[in-house]
């Protein structure tokens, strides 16, 4: 990683603290759903708030370049640069833009931006791009890695082999790209130390993805039914198989009715999985919700589930959390840095059905008293990821500071 501001860096701690100029450089963005789009908005709808010139650079929904114009993402204003980008097959909504072209339209955007600051959110193709030439320029790089190899293994329709080859080559090239940056930055310690390890990298930050907690209605009264929701992308390494065969092992007495939210490749296996557990008249699969729906879903949950083993955070469990759920969670990468077992809810073996369905049992069994103990242990878990704080976290690498505790 690179040293720190140099003397004309407007971004120096000992500058005056005007607004700075921050470019934020995605492979995803709105309108797409998943939890590394979810935090560019929420960083970038903060920034603005606070007064920054904000600009976004990412894949367009069509095989051309838009010029700079305003988008209001998140309630906030904000300039966006759209990239010529081409859909992925194998997957249900992924663009990206052509690799040997990224250098190119960032050499564009920095030209025609000339920011303080440049944040990527991914090493792959735009941020790759971006990183290089910004890199040329003198503009200080700030790295969030939101990338597990179960988000894309699914996807490339090679052999293992090969597989194994890509991801070998496409780390020895994440590495070369963090280390031109001034610092890099991953949601958890634990996705930390798994980025740390796996390309021998030092220094990674954890910093939370953040969220608004006032945002969220918790209800903490009894539920007047026992109602399991999860909320993601419907995709393999979610696993949310393992749920569903869990709930059709629960005691039919519970009455368990369940709420999916989200959309994914995977819906039609799972609807079919669903009717062979004969879970049909139980399951409701919500697809995409409004954030006032889905606010209105959550609070009237009674656990939040997700057997997922490739979170780097979980923007959803945190959401949960928020709206004062119990969480069972798989013990697997981040998720552990949020549940934490007895306290807020269970973690049980990744895949384990059994053990997934005992855990489901003893919250919905709880007593009113342990379940009210597990929802404030939720409401108290969470504050600790309150979007200020990384805001302040992010203000402070930007201009080259020393971050808060």
């Amino acid at each position: 990683m690179t040293t720190p501001a140099t003397p004309d860096d407007p971004t120096r701690s000992d500058a005056v603290k005007r607004p700075l100029r921050v470019l934020i450089g995605c492979d995803t963005f709105a309108p797409d759903i998943n939890g590394a789009a979810r935090f560019a908005e929420r960083l970038a709808a903060g920034l603005v708030t606070r007064g920054h010139d904000v600009h976004v650079i990412a894949p367009n929904s069509v095989y051309r370049r838009s010029p700079a114009h305003t988008e209001v993402i998140e309630g906030q204003p904000m300039t966006l640069h759209r990239l010529p980008s081409v859909r992925w097959p194998p997957h249900d909504w992924l663009r990206f833009v052509w690799p040997w072209r990224s250098k190119h339209y960032a050499r564009k955007v920095l030209d025609e931006v000339k920011p303080d600051v440049v944040h990527i959110q991914s090493h792959i193709v735009i941020g790759r791009g971006l990183s290089r030439e910004a890199r040329k320029r003198g503009i200080p790089i700030i790295a969030t890695n939101h990338v597990m190899a179960e988000n894309i293994l699914d996807f490339t329709t090679l052999p293992d082999a090969m597989n194994r080859v890509v991801l070998k080559l496409a780390w020895a090239d994440a590495r070369r790209t963090f280390e031109m940056t001034r610092a890099v930055t991953t949601p958890t310690r634990r996705a930390a130390d798994f980025l740390e390890s796996t390309i021998d990298i030092h220094n990674v930050i954890p910093i939370s993805c953040g969220i608004d907690r006032s945002n969220y209605a918790p209800d903490l009264a009894p539920r007047d039914r026992h109602r399991v929701l999860f909320v993601g992308r419907l995709t393999s390494e979610k696993h949310i198989d393992v749920l569903l065969n869990a709930v059709a092992t629960l005691d039919p007495a519970l009455d368990v009715s369940v709420d999916i939210v989200g959309g994914g490749d995977q819906r039609k296996n799972l609807e079919n999985l669903t009717a062979q557990l004969g879970l049909a008249d139980r399951v409701t699969f919500h697809g995409h919700a409004s954030e006032e729906d889905l606010r209105a879903i959550y609070s009237r949950a009674s656990v939040f589930a997700i057997a997922s083993i490739a979170e780097l955070q979980s923007i959803a469990t945190m959401e949960a959390m928020a709206s004062g759920l119990p969480i069972v969670a798989a013990n697997a990468v981040a998720l552990p840095h949020l549940v934490h077992d007895g306290e807020n809810g269970y973690l049980f073996e990744p895949g384990n059905v059994a053990e997934m369905a005992d855990k489901l049992t003893a919250v919905l069994t709880a007593t009113p008293e342990e379940r009210r103990r597990m929802q404030q242990a939720s409401l108290d878990g969470v504050i600790v990821h309150d979007i200020g704080r990384t805001l302040d976290t992010f203000e402070a690498l930007y201009r080259g500071e020393p971050i808060p505790q």
